[in-house]
Formats: structure tokens, sequence, C-alpha cells
């Protein structure tokens, strides 16, 4: 089986998460376009209740990739609010780090190294067009798992770790909050070292805030 038991769990090997994340993965990519479609609304609607949300003027999301739940409907809903959607881009010349740029229909957009589309970096460069990570006021970040204590798992290349190691550290911060189709809940993960808390965990079907 490979959730973990809830007795006190050692730190996974790399083995045990490199399987969990392809059973966890197998569990999104099976849903039906049917299904996520209705997963990604009844996400949504939660979202845009939240008051998190409903403060935030800076608010960075991601495009759905590998069956991952799609948070996109709520871009036009940002904009109707007069707030900005931003779109994590590779930092060019940086291991495993983001930059977050100012996303709208009329971005230049590529496919970067891994086949996920992100804003070209020759346009996020442009300082105008991104904002440091600190001054986003909400991230939405997509999980690979997740369990009820709100311990997570993500796709293993650290990216969001990396970026989001200062929000340990006192100063201002974007609030955190992971998503993830509830198939993909198990009954516990050990926490990694490495893992930056998150604020909560939203599915199509509950809001868990550890």
């Amino acid at each position: 089986m490979i959730a973990m038991q809830d007795t006190a769990a050692p730190t996974p090997s790399d083995d045990d998460r490199r399987r969990l994340r392809r059973e966890l993965r197998r569990r999104r990519r099976e849903l039906s376009p049917r299904e996520r479609r209705e997963a990604s609304e009844r996400l949504c609607r939660r979202l845009r209740r939240l008051p998190e949300l409903q403060r935030a003027r800076r608010v960075a999301l991601y495009l759905p990739n590998d069956g991952e739940i799609d948070p996109t409907p709520l871009i036009d809903w940002l904009e109707r609010r007069g707030s900005r959607a931003y779109l994590p881009v590779l930092k060019p010349l940086c291991d495993n780090q983001l930059w977050f740029v100012h996303y709208h229909a009329g971005t230049p957009m590529v496919a970067n190294r891994y086949g996920i589309p992100e804003p070209q970096t020759r346009h996020g460069a442009h300082r105008a067009r991104r904002t440091p990570t600190w001054a986003l006021d909400l991230i939405l970040l997509p999980l690979v798992g997740f369990d009820e204590l709100g311990q997570r798992i993500g796709m293993g290349g650290g990216f969001y770790d990396r970026t989001l190691a200062f929000t340990r550290r006192p100063g201002p911060r974007p609030r955190l909050i992971g998503l993830a189709h509830e198939a993909q809940r198990v009954a516990r993960l050990p926490a990694a070292p490495w893992d930056v808390p998150l604020d909560a965990i939203a599915t199509d079907a509950r809001l868990i805030r550890p």
C-alpha cells in the first residue's frame, strides 16, 4: 500500500516518494475529461468564496498539466475584479527557481523544457511584467498528493520549495494554497525538511487549513 500510515513515520526514501508520485499521478490522469471539468468548477467555486482570494490583487496560479486540477477559470474572474493573474516561468540561468509573470490573453507563450506552456522568457524578463515573489498576495500551486494534516508532495523538482524558501523567515510573503483533486488524498504523508508549509489545501471536495 502506497499511502503512509498514521504511526510515527520515518522520512521516506527517494524510491518511496517516486512510487507515491507515480501512483498519485496515475489517479489524476485516469479522471475523465468530464470529471476533470466538473472538479475544476467545484474547486473554483470554493476558491472564489475564500477571503484570501477576494482580497488578493496579485495572484499566481498555473496552467494544468498531467491531469492537474484546473484553476484557469479564475483568470477572467480576477481580471473582472481588477486583479492580476501571474504564471510561473522557469527562471533562466538559475536551477529550480521560478519567476512569476503577468498573464493575459495576449501574452506570448512557449513550451518549457518539460513541455508545459509558460510566458516567453524574453517577454517575462521585463521587470514591468513580473513581480517579486514576496510581493504576490496569493500563490495557488499544484500538488501531486496531500493528507488531512496538510502535508503535501509535489513533482519532485523542488521549484516551488526553492522559490518559496524565504517564506520561512519574517517579512512580507504571499499566502500559499495547494490545489489537487480529492482523488490525490492519502492517509498520511510525512513532511520532508525542505517542504514549505502551506496555509491551506483546496480540492473539489474540501478545504484543509493545517
